[in-house]
């Protein structure tokens, strides 16, 4: 690790900590040059699967596009900012656990209608609406009457 103070590459590790729940290890570091001290953060570079798209074309994930998509769905809604990072977080664990190079976007959309369910049932309607394209409101009345004979589904803090 080179010192960002005056560019040498002695350094020594001080300290070592996990951090953010265990996903990132902060390491206080002294450079044997100068002697200032620096902080660094290390965390796994996880490579998310490439998106199949309706069209076939192939595109990289997008964590920005997902929460943009989550977050117009459930705008003014009364959600925390937190409950939607989590579940962001949740879906971006999911796929990333299925091990594969590729999935189609369908199903990205099929985990994002699962976690607004259980986030709010207002949005999770909204998003459908778009996700499904519904067309008049005899779509809307069915997917609401299919959602009102569901249990109840856990808490948005379980999984």
């Amino acid at each position: 690790m080179h010192c960002p103070f005056c560019g040498s590459q002695d350094t020594r590790v001080t300290d070592s900590r996990l951090v953010a729940e265990g996903d990132q290890v902060r390491r206080r570091r002294q450079c044997a040059s100068c002697g200032e001290r620096f902080t660094t953060y290390e965390t796994a570079e996880l490579i998310m699967p490439r998106v199949i798209k309706a069209d076939d074309s192939r595109e990289d994930f997008n964590e920005v596009k997902l929460r943009a998509g989550m977050l117009r769905a459930l705008e003014k809604r009364p959600v925390s900012a937190e409950s939607i990072e989590a579940a962001v977080e949740r879906i971006r664990q999911r796929l990333r656990a299925r091990g594969e190079r590729e999935i189609d976007a369908r199903e990205i959309g099929g985990e994002v209608m699962r976690a607004l369910k259980r986030l709010d049932q207002v949005a999770y309607i909204r998003f459908a609406s778009v996700y499904r394209r519904f067309q008049d409101l005899d779509e809307f009345r069915a997917e609401i009457d299919r959602l009102a004979q569901e249990p109840e589904f856990p808490a948005q803090d379980e999984q």
